[in-house]
């Protein structure tokens, strides 16, 4: 995480990013659950924080009633509407560029002197402007993506009290992120010391730190994992959020790399009901659930023996019914708990975690 380019003045420390209390989010233009993905997530975790969601084309309404989280969030206009401390934006497009209609809007956030957190491939900090900007008035620009990892994995055993679940997919964005934080919560209400390793840049604005794994060097990426679990290893457990999958033709080389380097015990596999294509590449069909079940377990075990113990289903454009309906052919054809966080809780995925806990480490 950097919070500016090699030559400004607020490059001295990093912001908390979750010392942040009244966030405006800006999604203007791109208030979709596809691409506000960022958004929607911090609404669900850091509700308490955010004080609005910037979107001109839906004044009036509510974060709720366009994302379907967020309660009675407003959607406002411009951020001269709010008493913001900090604009973060919220949206994760494919490619993970800046929207050029938004220069405007973080400009006016910085000459007020407020942060704005980014979670882009577009680094703030390597604009011109903003950094002039963010010099005159002392606001930062906290580009969470921008990463110094250069050392590549030792190979050499993690700490074996600590047991590390790892959230895996079928594909992209099928909520690898959710099912991660829901288990890592369920099993702190149980009275076990979790620890969420966040690897995606929503996951590091919602715990303020991690690795942004997909925008470290190939060669690095597995030292970046290995060198992020030892720090949160001080935890019973520690669940390690999952990103790509290892059947993308475009994201597979991250997700072997971050497999590898959190040698995980346990696996929780992450899958979304009715979807039948590899998200951004229409073309492709999905591999089946059954094989790639295999293939995560025979390559997470090249390091470290670790079985599936887990399902998380997304049944977001499901009818409860056809949910539970899923849940219970997926159960019987593979012989694992099966749950939808979002519908029924994790409370079937922290007992796996618990079972494995206590099979592994008496």
């Amino acid at each position: 995480m950097s919070t500016s380019d090699d030559t400004s003045p607020s490059d001295a420390a990093p912001s908390p990013i979750t010392a942040y209390r009244r966030i405006a989010l800006l999604t203007d233009g791109y208030t979709t659950p596809f691409l506000a993905k960022t958004a929607m997530s911090l609404l669900r975790y850091r509700a308490d924080d955010v004080i609005a969601l910037l979107d001109a084309s839906s004044v009036g309404k509510t974060a709720g009633e366009l994302l379907g989280v967020g309660g009675k969030t407003p959607v406002m206009a411009n951020l001269e509407e709010t008493d913001a401390d900090a604009l973060f934006l919220g949206i994760a497009p494919p490619g993970g560029n800046l929207p050029a209609e938004w220069r405007q809007t973080i400009l006016s956030a910085l000459h007020r002197g407020i942060d704005v957190v980014s979670g882009l491939h577009d680094f703030l900090c390597r604009d011109d402007d903003f950094v002039a900007a963010a010099k005159t008035s002392g606001a930062r620009l906290i580009d969470v993506r921008k990463n110094n990892e250069r050392q590549t994995a030792s190979g050499e055993a993690l700490p074996g009290d600590c047991l590390r679940i790892h959230t895996v997919g079928q594909d992209c964005a099928v909520g690898k992120m959710v099912v991660s934080l829901e288990v890592q919560r369920g099993l702190q209400a149980r009275g076990v010391d979790a620890g969420f390793a966040a690897t995606g840049q929503t996951g590091i604005m919602i715990a303020g730190e991690g690795t942004p794994v997909d925008c470290v060097v190939a060669d690095f990426i597995n030292g970046a994992t290995e060198a992020l679990v030892r720090r949160l290893s001080h935890h019973e457990a520690l669940i390690v959020e999952g990103q790509g999958s290892l059947s993308h033709p475009s994201f597979s080389g991250v997700t072997l790399g971050l497999l590898h380097g959190c040698a995980p015990h346990g696996l929780i596999f992450c899958y979304e009901l009715g979807r039948t294509h590899v998200k951004g590449l229409k073309n492709i069909p999905l591999q089946p659930i059954g094989p790639l079940l295999k293939a995560y377990e025979a390559t997470a075990s090249l390091r470290h023996p670790a079985r599936v113990i887990g399902i998380g289903v997304n049944t977001r454009n499901a009818t409860a019914e056809e949910a539970e309906t899923e849940k219970e052919r997926i159960a019987k054809e593979f012989g694992l708990p099966v749950c939808d966080v979002y519908r029924d809780g994790a409370d079937a995925l922290v007992d796996a975690v618990l079972n494995l806990r206590k099979e592994l480490m008496p």
